[in-house]
């Protein structure tokens, strides 16, 4: 018959007894279970220093074993933020139409020194950038038939400036381009002097 609280699985424990007494941890199954952690990593994506070091902590492993296991990835040259840099610039800029400065943002919160973000960035020209800009705006532009003049500027200025671009790149883009699709551009003819 069960005890008082343990519905017949034996006696019952202390649960502050785990809480006061840490559990040893063998050096070596943690290096393993880290090394393993950043393999799997590494196979779904390309990922900079601090993301693997991120994803270890919060998987349980010690801050020396990370640092430890992560340096010998470092000398295999599985990490490269400069390369991760590169290719994250490239595929987010033609992919996903950010301009340079969310580029420069995204970078910097996945662990990429500013110096290393900013060689990358700078792969992103001003005329790719702008030539991006007038895709993105383009392409919405198609769906906006019915909106009139002031919504259209707002949504697309906003649009441009959510994915990064400077404030005075977005204007010219939408009113060049509003232009272009021969729509009165006499609100934002004043705010864009050249």
């Amino acid at each position: 018959m069960a005890g008082r609280g343990g519905r017949g699985r034996g006696p019952s424990r202390d649960p502050s007894a785990d809480e006061d007494e840490p559990r040893p941890v063998d050096p070596a199954k943690e290096q393993r279970k880290a090394t393993d952690i950043c393999y799997a990593l590494l196979t779904a994506r390309a990922r900079t220093r601090v993301e693997l070091k991120d994803a270890l902590l919060r998987k349980g492993i010690s801050e020396q074993t990370a640092e430890l296991v992560l340096a010998k990835f470092d000398r295999a040259g599985l990490i490269d933020d400069a390369a991760f840099a590169e290719v994250w610039v490239r595929s987010r800029h033609t992919y996903q139409g950010l301009g340079r400065r969310a580029l420069a943002m995204e970078l910097r919160r996945k662990g990429v020194a500013d110096e290393v973000a900013a060689e990358a960035v700078a792969a992103v020209d001003d005329e790719a950038e702008e030539d991006r800009a007038r895709d993105l705006v383009r392409k919405k532009l198609r769906a906006m038939a019915n909106l009139d003049d002031t919504t259209k500027i707002r949504r697309l200025v906003a649009a441009l400036a959510r994915k990064g671009y400077v404030e005075g790149l977005a204007y010219r883009v939408v009113r060049e381009e509003l232009r272009r699709a021969g729509e009165d551009t006499s609100t934002l003819d004043d705010l864009t002097q050249d």
